[in-house]
């Protein structure tokens, strides 16, 4: 991306999209051409991937990494950062280019982490990174999105991702005491100085995203989608679909469920997160093992791993939607990448659908709480 000293030239960023994305294919060779380079997998090519999806006027790769698990203890404990900047490092040289972060993960060492392992190729990458919340003593303290605070927010975001810019800028829950056109009205004024490029929302409903939409153009909508967790084709992906907005789908293996990572005999801990998820309930997972056996099934036709089909089945709904898989393993970034390869016809969509609609969910959102904010 093209800097003008210490700020981006914006409209040169949005006209020039296509030398962007040149630029950001060529990336990749940055960590692999360098003998002993941090990030870097032994015997691995650069990825040729030359296909990219649009977020609005935002390029990215067709998938993203989440990086939510790496340092905010949410789903693991807080890995190492010497660790997981091989595996940020490692992912760009097989071909992701779109990063996904937030101040609250951690809260901000997550940020901290992304900032140092993109550091090197910082123009060749899209950083996201969203803000929404107050925090006291280190955790998260209610919701915030009133103009003053979202502009602190972006300050502290700046200097731990070691940038002059967010790239993608997303509210990541709205705050029911603040209009969210007060919202997008102060992100508009952070584009115009440069300090973000592109507004992104997060699990809100479609009256909300066309109201933030008619006062600053909205890029990515990210919200929680995948095979089993499908309320948000209520209305919210059409939507985007109508407004030219990109859907980003957090959760689009189900949080492990869909990667085979669990079985029918999976328990979690009351101090787990995923003990909370409804759909994780002992009769859930129950009942959810025939969607992992349709998946399986899948993979074995398309030899395709679970995981990827998951991605790939998201990927094929919409020609705008960018999944972020999350993981802390570099292995597990390869084989999402996998998910490129997979393909399905019209008619063997419409086949998966039939057979998964078939198949009783249990603990899933209503297609009801589509149209609400979250």
């Amino acid at each position: 991306m093209e800097k003008k000293s210490n700020s981006v030239n914006r409209r040169n960023f949005i006209s020039k999209s296509a030398l962007l994305g040149a630029g950001i294919v060529a990336g990749p060779m940055a960590f692999a051409n360098g003998k002993n380079s941090p990030g870097t997998i032994e015997g691995l090519k650069a990825a040729s991937n030359p296909e990219k999806r649009m977020l609005g006027a935002l390029e990215v790769s067709p998938i993203g990494l989440g990086c939510m698990s790496m340092k905010s203890g949410s789903y693991n404990p807080p890995r190492d950062t010497k660790d997981m900047i091989p595996v940020i490092r490692g992912a760009y040289d097989l071909g992701v280019t779109f990063f996904d972060t937030a101040e609250v993960y951690g809260p901000f060492t997550d940020e901290e982490l992304v900032g140092e392992a993109l550091q090197p190729i910082r123009d060749n990458v899209v950083i996201a990174s969203k803000f929404g919340f107050d925090f006291s003593n280190g955790k998260r303290a209610g919701r915030n999105s009133k103009p003053e605070h979202i502009k602190s927010a972006v300050e502290g975001m700046l200097k731990r991702l070691r940038t002059d810019r967010i790239d993608l800028l997303y509210l990541h829950r709205l705050d029911p005491n603040v209009p969210i056109e007060d919202v997008a009205g102060t992100v508009k004024d952070l584009i115009k100085e440069g300090k973000a490029l592109h507004f992104g929302l997060s699990e809100v409903s479609p009256t909300t995203i066309r109201k933030a939409h008619a006062e600053q153009p909205v890029a990515a909508l990210q919200s929680e989608y995948s095979i089993i967790q499908r309320a948000l084709e209520n209305e919210v992906i059409d939507t985007c679909g109508e407004l030219g907005i990109g859907f980003v789908p957090w959760g689009p293996v189900c949080r492990g469920f869909l990667g085979d990572k669990f079985n029918e005999h999976s328990r979690f801990s009351s101090d787990s997160r995923l003990s909370q998820v409804p759909y994780f309930t002992p009769e859930a997972i129950e009942a959810h093992m025939e969607v992992l056996r349709l998946v399986r099934e899948w993979g074995r036709k398309k030899d395709a791993t679970p995981a990827q089909i998951a991605l790939a089945w998201v990927m094929a709904q919409k020609p705008f939607i960018v999944p972020i898989p999350g993981t802390t393993k570099l292995h597990h970034v390869k084989q999402n990448q996998g998910a490129l390869n997979v393909t399905f016809s019209d008619t063997e969509l419409k086949e998966f659908r039939n057979a998964l609609e078939k198949i009783q969910l249990v603990g899933v959102r209503g297609p009801e709480t589509a149209l609400v904010d979250q």
